[in-house]
Formats: C-alpha cells, structure tokens, sequence
C-alpha cells in the first residue's frame, strides 16, 4: 500500500510541476514607458532612471519578469515623432515622463486638446500618463488641480521658480559683501515675469541690484558667452541662474564660463554644482524619480490618474562644489557647509 501510495505522489508531481511552472510563467508582463526629452533638457541623469527601477523594486515588481521597462529619449526634435511612435508600439499600460513644459502646450488657455495633448502625443490621451519634476501642473494645464488631476495625467511637481529666491538669498549669505547680482533669464520662458519679479523683489529686500541677462530656448548656445560676459562688463559679482531648459543642457558652458570669469554661481539640480557651477538647490530630482514608482504601481493595479493627487516635494538638496569655491577664492561659511546635503571635492 505504501508503494502504491509513494506511487500516485510521484505521478502526481510530475503531472503538476509543469503545469504550476506553467501557471508561474503566464503571470503577464506588464508594461512601462519611461519619455525624456534630451533636445529640450539633455539626457537623463543615469540616477534617476534607476531610482525609478529601484522605487519598482520596493513595491515588488522584478524587470523582466513582472515588468518591462521602454525608455526612449529623443536627441533632437526631428527624432521626437519616431521616439515616441517607437514607444507607443510597444503598448505601455503607463508612461513616466520627464516635464512636458508649457511651450509645447496646444489647446485653448494652454490645455491640451482631447486629440492633441502635446504635439505628436495624440493617441496618449487614453494612456496614463505620470510626470515627475513639473513645476506648475495646473498653470500649465496638465491638470485641473492637484487634489483632482480629473484627466490622464497625474505624478510629482517641482519647486523650481518658487526656490529662486531663496537661491538669491544663499548667494547673499555665502558673499556678504554682494551688492550687485547678474541673473540668466530665458526669456521665452512663460513664467519669466513672474521670476524676474520675485527675485527683484528679493533683491529689494537684501539690498542687492539686479543686472538682467536674458537668451531664448531658441537662441544659439554662443549667446549664453555672450551674456555672461553682458555681467562681467556690468560689473556683477555673481550670478543667479533661472529655469531655463536650454541652461541645464548647456550646463557645462555655463560653468566654464561663469568660473573662467570669476562669477560664483547659485543654481538649481545638483547637475550644474556636478558641471562645474559653485552651488544648487532643489527639489531632488531623484526623490521625485524613486517616488513615481508609487504611480506606476498604483495604476498598474487599476488606479485612475483622475484619482490620483498630484504630490508636491518633500526632500531638497542644497549641493557645494568645494573646488570651485577653491578656483575662485572663496571660503564657505559654515553656516552654510553644515546644511549642504553634499559637497564636490
């Protein structure tokens, strides 16, 4: 009877382990989209990317077995068509992408249209869609609000034109001697008055003069030189460097020239203190990568973007890099040092 018995087990487990390894092999990969734009921004920082994969990691979703992972990032605007074609093709059920930003916006008052979201986008608008780093969502019309984002799109905001202030006032705390400040305006920007008005404003406050430098995304990259050196003949001992895409993708002229001509720097990711440029703060970028995984995870097990609140900031990083302050003579307060999130040697 025990041989008989030990004989139906063993049958029994040879007809079930195919079919339970089978079960195990038809859970569904799911699929998600990851969009940067390097011609307006540059590329993504490797670190971000992976924060994302990690943020996955901790809700339980292992890459390649149950998720997949597309990433396209169009070099220039000629290639943005196919990249996101390309991206598409591979059926993502969510797609994360870097700030869309309101220049490309269509739509009447800057909201996308139902069949245009953003140029080349249309057939988007039944995808979710997760931004990570916007600053301003419902200015610029991605979302109705933040408690209600009541489309397809939803994810994380940025304090970018919010910090520029207290950017300035670092600036001032780090030279206490500076009394007359050179800012990088993009002037194509659309929320360039209200940047310039804020940091006027600080300035006021501080007792610190203002010298406007301003280049268009549109603008040859020379005319980034070609204002910094505007500052440097009007006499300005520092330089304040507002949101701009095309001055983060040029980030390493920026440093060069400021530190070739002497302007200590305060900016905003930790990319410009990385190129070279004095000092930043932000929002971390890699905070808002890691914690879009909460997105993706709650709408790949049936959440609606309409539902899901966007998230403001939490985490900020204040970045020195110690060897340029070295290049330009300058001692770091320790007032300031004790607070640096990190400091470049």
């Amino acid at each position: 009877m025990r041989r008989i018995g030990l004989a139906v087990v063993l049958a029994l487990s040879l007809v079930l382990v195919p079919l339970v390894s089978e079960a195990q092999q038809a859970v569904p990969v799911r699929r998600v989209g990851v969009y940067s734009d390097a011609a307006r921004i540059g590329p993504l920082e490797p670190e971000w990317l992976e924060a994302l994969r990690g943020g996955l990691r901790e809700y339980g979703w292992v890459e390649g077995r149950t998720v997949a992972i597309d990433f396209r990032e169009p070099r220039t605007i000629e290639e943005r068509p196919e990249a996101v074609a390309s991206l598409l093709r591979t059926k993502p059920e969510v797609i994360v992408a870097t700030p869309i930003g309101a220049s490309v916006m269509t739509g009447r008052g800057g909201r996308p249209t139902a069949s245009q979201p953003w140029p080349g986008w249309s057939p988007v608008r039944d995808i979710p869609i997760v931004f990570v780093g916007q600053s301003d969502p419902v200015r610029v019309g991605l979302v109705e609000s933040l408690p209600r984002p009541g489309g397809n799109v939803t994810g994380l905001s940025y304090l970018g034109v919010e910090l520029n202030s207290k950017r300035l006032q670092l600036l001032k705390e780090l030279i206490p001697t500076l009394s007359r400040v050179g800012v990088l305006v993009p002037s194509d920007h659309p929320m360039r008055v209200v940047m310039v008005s804020d940091v006027e404003a600080t300035a006021r406050v501080l007792g610190v003069s203002v010298q406007l430098a301003e280049v268009a995304s549109t603008d040859p990259a020379e005319k980034i030189d070609a204002a910094l050196e505007a500052l440097v003949r009007g006499r300005s001992q520092a330089v304040l460097g507002l949101q701009g895409p095309h001055y983060y993708r040029e980030r390493k002229r920026v440093c060069d020239l400021a530190i070739r001509q002497g302007l200590p720097g305060a900016f905003e990711v930790s990319g410009y203190t990385k190129a070279g440029c004095l000092m930043s703060y932000a929002t971390s970028l890699e905070d808002l990568w890691r914690r879009s995984a909460s997105y993706v995870d709650k709408i790949l097990k049936g959440a609606k973007p309409a539902d899901l609140p966007v998230e403001q900031p939490t985490k900020f990083e204040l970045v020195i890099n110690l060897k340029t302050a070295k290049t330009l003579g300058l001692t770091i307060p320790q007032s300031i040092l004790v607070r640096a999130d990190e400091t470049i040697q």
